[in-house]
């Protein structure tokens, strides 16, 4: 028999899981309710709508791959290791990769959520513009060289999409960065 109620965090973590593989289409409560062995009433106990979960799945977007990854980031004492840590955490490959894919897809739709998203852009950019002058450029150089970061970042994970990610990818990733990125006289 069925427990009636999954907690909150359960339903957010598969949610994001599956909006990661499969976008909105993803997202069939019936469907989730059943990998979670519990009653679909849980699902509505916790979320009003479905759209209301997806904006709820979009606020945890934000804070894992925006607000947490500078949290962490700042966690380091040097500029440079900052950076470092920042490439790391970010280029890494992970099971979640498309969520921001689908999200694009999704605010075609929903203006609210681009909104967002611009922001989120805006947020990650004005952070590495930050920290590069930091390690002494310019502000307009600083962001011209985050903006391009910011588009490497993307153009990487879309070109290793359905690839295994190379074990060395740090180095390789910093060995391209260091065209644009003086990191070793900083």
């Amino acid at each position: 028999m069925p427990k009636i109620i999954a907690e909150k965090k359960d339903w957010l973590s598969l949610g994001f899981k599956l909006f990661a593989e499969n976008g909105v289409s993803g997202i069939v409560v019936e469907k989730m309710a059943k990998k979670l062995k519990c009653n679909k009433s849980s699902f509505y106990w916790h979320f009003k709508t479905k759209k209301d979960f997806i904006n709820q799945l979009v606020a945890h977007w934000v804070f894992t791959e925006t607000e947490q990854i500078i949290f962490l980031t700042n966690q380091e004492v040097s500029t440079l290791k900052k950076l470092e840590r920042l490439v790391k955490i970010t280029y890494k490959k992970t099971s979640t990769l498309d969520f921001i894919f689908y999200l694009k897809r999704y605010a075609i739709k929903e203006k609210s959520i681009q909104k967002i998203i611009d922001k989120i852009d805006r947020q990650r950019i004005d952070y590495v513009s930050m920290l590069l002058q930091e390690f002494g450029y310019s502000l307009k150089d600083a962001v011209i060289k985050a903006e391009i970061l910011y588009k490497h970042l993307i153009g990487y994970h879309e070109m290793i999409r359905y690839k295994k990610q190379s074990k060395n990818y740090l180095s390789e990733v910093i060995q391209e960065l260091a065209h644009f990125i003086n990191f070793k006289n900083q």
